[in-house]
């Protein structure tokens, strides 16, 4: 199974989408069409790239928009970038999400005692190749990280790439830690403090800050996907998430391949990117 994607405005501006192709062509969202599984048998799951390690720009999902393509987060009028708090430079993974999943915001997790913060579940790769925007890559889940976010539980699923040379030797939490060293420490110590430039205070954690196993994560990422069926079903209120798709047919969502293309044809023509604003490079130090 394979995609492609259609990138339509210009980079670097607000106008920018990354749309997605499955292999026959057709326009399908990334939410809804992409398969949670690449091999269910063996636990192997899609992942969607959305931020490429060392970038900045907090690209994401939108799940409100039709066909849910990739765009550039935006806050107070501005688009926004994640800071380099000193010594990380960007996204330290290949920084991501796993389609037909979704964290219900209706649901308070019985571990974390948070409600989902209605998006799908993210993914931290840890792969040495740095993927591309929009890269659907097949996943083995290791673990996972329990971020609170505002009150609202934010996943932190740790997977590495199937593809990757090293992938065979990475199978639970306890395999990064040992060929990975720091590497963890690094990640909780990113959450922790990312948005600390943008005035906001250090981030919580469940479980005080501990990694959950790989059976742990798996448990998760599948809970997750129990709540997107509900969703893609119409059991669950969708509220203001667009679950417009092109291939769930038992879903009154399903739409035609012309509705999908009619989307995409209304976005803004591909054009020269925008320059990256220099204040992205800034690197941020304060005590720990």
């Amino acid at each position: 199974m394979s995609f492609t994607i259609e990138e339509r405005g210009r980079p670097n501006t607000q106008d920018y989408r990354v749309f997605f192709k499955n292999s026959q062509g057709k326009y399908i969202s990334p939410f809804h069409d992409i398969p949670i599984y690449a091999n269910e048998a063996e636990n192997i799951f899609h992942a969607v790239v959305e931020v490429p390690r060392w970038t900045n720009a907090k690209m994401e999902i939108a799940t409100k928009d039709p066909l849910n393509p990739l765009k550039q987060d935006v806050k107070k009028g501005n688009l926004r970038y994640v800071a380099n708090v000193f010594p990380h430079k960007g996204y330290i993974w290949n920084y991501g999400a796993i389609p037909q999943t979704w964290e219900d915001p209706n649901h308070k997790d019985s571990d974390t005692g948070c409600c989902g913060d209605n998006d799908p579940i993210d993914i931290c790769d840890i792969g040495n190749k740095v993927c591309s925007r929009g890269e659907i890559i097949k996943v083995k889940v290791l673990g996972t990280l329990a971020l609170i976010d505002e009150g609202e539980t934010d996943w932190k699923v740790i997977v590495i790439n199937t593809e990757d040379p090293e992938a065979g030797d990475f199978n639970d939490i306890d395999d990064v830690r040992r060929l990975k060293p720091g590497y963890l420490e690094a990640t909780f110590d990113w959450f922790k403090r990312y948005k600390v430039p943008d005035g906001k205070p250090e981030n919580q954690f469940a479980f005080n800050g501990e990694f959950k196993d790989r059976d742990f994560a798996i448990k998760t990422v599948k809970s997750t996907h129990d709540f997107w069926k509900a969703l893609i079903s119409k059991q669950t209120n969708a509220g203001e998430l667009n679950c417009m798709n092109t291939s769930v047919s038992d879903s009154p969502f399903c739409c035609s391949a012309a509705d999908a293309e009619a989307v995409v044809k209304s976005a803004c023509a591909f054009g020269a990117e925008d320059p990256i604003p220099s204040s992205v490079d800034k690197w941020f130090y304060y005590e720990k």
